[in-house]
């Protein structure tokens, strides 16, 4: 009989780390959903056993725990069960998988919230470029719109991460320890020569060469970005919710209306999967049918 013990589990953790490359907080979620099963097979058995557990197990497990949850994280919990038991078979630790018969739960599409791309406009011209720190935020807002990186890779960019003469960004170490290359547009391309040249070189190679520092010459914060986009999405009077993400959004969505290839979208976002990227057909999908209604002779 073989136990879900803490060294199965280990080993679990490392072999899809080995496999996959994951981020610390997938595998994090990973550990946490097993672990939750184990103890409650244990409080069935009096020990947290892997093989002899049926289908019926893995039903009774999520009708009595999961019932009022969202059908997203009942559907990464069940996730994390298959693929270890999935691993757990091909280890010869159990002779059949529970969780084959098991079916995820429906749930509604969560289609990103975006911007139009006049309101992209309205944002990126919304700080005061008389001003140094204006310069630095228009630098970085047109920096994440024209590469769709996500916050924390534009906040820790670094000096030598940018190469203008090529056009490109270099994003070291994106999510799931994955590096791209992601070309960057003419327009933040300007603006990081201009912020470069006139502001940043105002202040010593500082913080592990940070491109874009605050006044303490520090990487800016997650939050601190956040409050940024805040404040210029009301100076742009954007009515709509507003996050630093939604930027990232809208660089997705922009590319596949005006024609760009999926697989190159999900390559530039840095997806490891192409249904985390298929989310933005949908609001692409919107805009055709708009725009054969509007064209349409038979409408």
């Amino acid at each position: 009989m073989f136990l879900i013990s803490k060294k199965v589990i280990d080993s679990f953790i490392d072999n899809i780390w080995l496999e996959e490359g994951l981020s610390n907080n997938t595998l994090s979620s990973y550990r946490s959903d097993i672990e939750c099963f184990a103890i409650w097979i244990e409080g069935l058995y009096k020990r947290s056993i892997l093989d002899n557990i049926s289908n019926e197990y893995i039903d009774r497990w999520f009708s009595e725990n999961f019932f009022v949850i969202k059908s997203t994280t009942s559907n990464r919990r069940l996730a994390s069960l298959r693929k270890f038991y999935t691993w757990a078979l091909r280890e010869k630790l159990i002779k059949n998988n529970p969780c084959l018969l098991t079916r995820t739960s429906k749930q509604d599409k969560n289609v990103p919230k975006t911007l139009s791309e006049n309101q992209v406009e309205e944002l990126l011209k919304a700080p005061n470029i008389e001003t140094d720190r204006g310069v630095r935020d228009r630098a970085m807002l047109e920096t994440m719109y024209s590469t769709g990186l996500r916050v924390s890779e534009l906040i820790n960019l670094k000096i030598n991460n940018i190469n203008l003469s090529d056009g490109i960004v270099h994003v070291v170490m994106g999510k799931g320890g994955k590096d791209r290359i992601v070309p960057l547009g003419e327009e933040s391309m300007y603006w990081i020569e201009r912020y470069t040249s006139s502001t940043r070189c105002k202040f010593p190679v500082s913080n592990k060469n940070i491109l874009f520092i605050t006044s303490r010459l520090k990487a800016m914060t997650r939050q601190a970005f956040w409050q940024m986009v805040k404040k210029y999405s009301v100076l742009a009077k954007i009515d709509t919710h507003l996050s630093p993400h939604v930027l990232r959004h809208a660089f997705a969505t922009h590319l596949l209306n005006h024609g760009a290839d999926l697989r190159v979208v999900q390559m530039l976002l840095g997806h490891s999967n192409i249904s985390t990227t298929q989310i933005y057909t949908h609001i692409a999908n919107e805009r055709l049918r708009q725009l054969h209604y509007i064209h349409h002779p038979r409408y």
